[in-house]
């Protein structure tokens, strides 16, 4: 039914605007408790460590092919909201908010993964398009907080948080409502411990996969990045009174366009072309970043960001694309959920490495670390030069 599509990617981006809330807010949160700079590291941290945690649990016990796909998307979805606006409750510290954020993303693992394999389910055949709206679903929900956060600048950080709450709780109500269980699931799997590392044994799927690897290690670094750097440029730059919620919002979610685009590319250029092509512009991007992070008008960093910001993230529907096609397809949804699990802990060593070595003096170099992914992950793609081209 053509109304399957749409939902799933609503639901996709009412559910990942749970995402990047903290972030979001990090600036009242970091004021009303006298926090570190540090701790916005550690913030986007605990979500990743928590969605680790989760699909590594999820991928062991293949829940997602075990049980309803569309059921465990409700579900935690249901869950991962009720956690997040707790942090709005009177008297919650530091520590707690991070408990909560980890919490959060455990239960995010049970969205993002199972969304894709979800769609994988009702569109074997075009799955690049498919996935290309639902990542690019991922995108605007991560930036979304942003603009909530922009928007309610006179409000306290507690109504852009419970926002989110609110738009993840309707997501998963409407997946268990209007989408059912797609035709190409494959029901009644049996519980296999190892099943995980199946798909790994496939050259074409590692390839696949190592790819994937070295794009993540650069997106999710910029993502948590984009309001640092827009916030140097102010320090910077007296003068230019940026807004930097507003503008992370821009850039961040100006991806999302990024992805349906290479999505609909890919079909008449192909997927793994298409993903190298981005890997590619994406990694001269890293390179080229001392140039336009302190460009004297603010214009020209602006415009850079959105091309890196373009190019980050293209090419991860499609690396998700043909970790799906060359993945044993009975145990599909557990070979997608490790791979992201793996991905994910990848951003938290670049977000600490950045972390840890950035100061005033080098900031306007840092960035260039992240060029280390896109180099290998291209290296894993040209390699194997038959992957995604069955």
């Amino acid at each position: 039914m053509k109304r399957i599509l749409p939902v799933i990617v609503l639901s996709q981006f009412f559910c990942t605007s749970l995402w990047f809330a903290g972030n979001a807010v990090m600036g009242d949160i970091a004021k009303q408790l006298q926090l570190e700079p540090s701790y916005l590291a550690y913030l986007t941290s605990a979500v990743q460590l928590g969605f680790i945690t989760g699909t590594l649990v999820f991928a062991i016990l293949g829940i997602a092919d075990r049980f309803s796909p569309v059921r465990v998307f409700f579900t935690c979805a249901l869950i991962a909201a009720t956690i997040n606006a707790l942090a709005c409750l009177p008297g919650t510290d530091a520590t707690l908010i991070l408990v909560l954020r980890y919490t959060t993303g455990f239960f995010l693992a049970g969205i993002y993964p199972v969304g894709m394999k979800i769609a994988s389910d009702h569109y074997p055949q075009g799955l690049g398009k498919a996935l290309g709206f639902l990542v690019g679903a991922l995108v605007l929900g991560t930036s979304f907080p942003h603009l909530l956060k922009s928007l309610m600048a006179a409000l306290p950080w507690r109504y852009v948080i419970l926002s989110t709450s609110v738009l993840a709780a309707l997501g998963g109500c409407a997946m268990i409502l209007l989408v059912p269980d797609g035709p190409a699931r494959k029901s009644g799997v049996v519980l296999s411990p190892a099943a995980f590392l199946q798909s790994f044994g496939n050259r074409q799927f590692r390839a696949a996969a190592f790819g994937y690897f070295g794009h993540m290690w650069e997106l999710y670094a910029f993502w948590a990045f984009v309001p640092v750097m827009l916030t140097a440029y102010n320090v910077r730059f007296a003068t230019a009174a940026l807004n930097v919620s507003l503008l992370s919002f821009l850039i961040i979610g100006v991806g999302a366009l990024a992805c349906v685009g290479s999505g609909i590319i890919s079909k008449y250029m192909g997927v793994k072309n298409v993903a190298v092509i981005a890997l590619t512009i994406s990694c001269v991007c890293c390179l080229v970043s001392p140039l336009f992070l302190f460009a004297g008008t603010a214009w020209l960093m602006i415009v850079f960001l959105l091309i890196w910001s373009i190019a980050v993230i293209a090419d991860s529907p499609l690396f998700s694309t043909l970790v799906a096609q060359n993945a044993d397809q009975q145990s599909k949804g557990t070979a997608l959920t490790i791979v992201n699990c793996i991905g994910f802990a990848i951003t938290i060593i670049s977000i600490q490495l950045i972390t840890a070595l950035r100061t005033v003096e080098n900031a306007r170099y840092i960035y260039m670390i992240l060029a280390i992914g896109p180099v290998l992950g291209l290296i894993a793609l040209i390699r194997r030069r038959n992957v995604g081209e069955e």
